[in-house]
């Protein structure tokens, strides 16, 4: 009888899964969990984003000391749907191909309704300042004030100065940080443990601190108002970081690599320049990518240390232009920032994903 019980137990048929429930079940759950993401990232990204929105288009559409605000809300009355309808899109789309039409559809149709919502009120005379240097004095004339007091340079003169100080900067930091990261990565001396620990302690000081004391010391070695003594103060605030994410880049590459390279007769420096510089070559990207944009957008270090207008750069010339014409014709000022915003915007772009790849080798380092 035990026997027999066994037997049966053994051979009794299992219950077949019900598949097509399970798989239903499981698509159900990952539609729920993308609907609650893409309505988290709507919520955080909106607050974000509408404010660069109604940058551009108080630029390309305010007229001088006229509040124009029934642009901007029919601007928002196509932009903030359009993005909902995106993310919707990309969220319930059964496919890749669904998905792309669906977003072309929404972005035609967006561009239709802009189009005819607010396309006869757009105009580029907000950019004024790109082909009138004395603009402030055009602006004010046209609502009978007076001149203003500020002599504003011309718009291309403050973006060359602009683009040599972050242009120098990014070369000296870039050069400096990775002979100094190589170093420190392959190098053992007294003080290494130190001077690693002293490179985060630098970054993490407080710059406010020193511009009373760099102040001086510009105006005693003759670098006060000029770019280079600019240059050299942001490099010294800079290389603490560079140098810290391009060691944990050097310290991925293996040593054995290198090691190879020497001892098919390669020296040390042929090993670096051809075998370990194209290995952290992402590092090295991203860096400079970080260094470039923030010595175009410096403010404080140029409105301490450059006086004259000549040596303005794109900061100053945002801060003047908004406190000289700021109450008169918002719109140049809105135009002054897309045209400031601009090329970080396109840099920034062009190089995501190797500031993604600093991030994780800087940090895997």
């Amino acid at each position: 009888m035990a026997g027999e019980a066994i037997s049966t137990a053994t051979t009794a048929p299992e219950p077949l899964a019900d598949w097509d429930a399970l798989a239903a079940r499981a698509r159900n759950l990952r539609r729920t969990k993308a609907v609650v993401l893409y309505a988290f990232l709507i919520a955080v990204s909106l607050p974000i984003i509408l404010p660069y929105f109604w940058l551009v288009t108080i630029a390309f559409s305010a007229k001088t000391g006229v509040a124009e605000t029934a642009v901007l809300w029919r601007s928002m009355a196509v932009v903030v749907p359009t993005v909902i309808a995106l993310w919707l899109a990309a969220a319930f789309a059964q496919s890749r191909r669904q998905t792309w039409i669906g977003m072309a559809v929404i972005a035609a149709v967006a561009v239709i309704a802009f189009t005819l919502l607010v396309g006869p009120d757009l105009h580029v005379g907000n950019f004024i300042f790109l082909w009138e240097p004395d603009f402030a004095s055009v602006v004010r004339s046209r609502i009978g004030e007076v001149k203003g007091a500020v002599q504003f340079p011309n718009v291309w003169h403050a973006f060359a100065n602009s683009i040599l100080i972050a242009g120098a900067q990014t070369a000296i930091v870039v050069t400096v940080a990775s002979l100094a990261a190589y170093y420190l990565s392959r190098f053992q001396f007294p003080g290494r443990s130190a001077m690693l620990r002293s490179l985060l302690v630098l970054h993490a000081f407080p710059v406010m601190t020193l511009i009373v004391p760099m102040f001086l010391m510009l105006y005693w070695i003759g670098l006060l108002d000029t770019l280079a003594g600019v240059i050299l103060v942001l490099v010294a605030f800079e290389l603490p970081f560079a140098i810290f994410i391009m060691k944990g880049f050097f310290d991925a590459v293996p040593w054995d690599i290198e090691m190879s390279a020497l001892t098919d007769g390669a020296s040390r420096r042929q090993a670096f320049l051809k075998i370990v510089l194209p290995q952290v070559r992402n590092g090295i990207l991203a860096i400079a990518v970080f260094t470039f944009i923030r010595g175009w957008e410096e403010y404080i270090f140029v409105f301490t240390f450059l006086i004259r207008n000549t040596n303005w750069t794109m900061s100053l010339y945002m801060y003047w232009a908004r406190d000289d014409v700021m109450g008169v014709d918002y719109g140049v000022v809105s135009a002054v920032g897309v045209f400031y915003l601009v090329p970080s915007l396109i840099l920034y772009m062009a190089a995501q994903r190797y500031l993604m790849q600093m991030s994780i080798g800087g940090v895997k380092g």
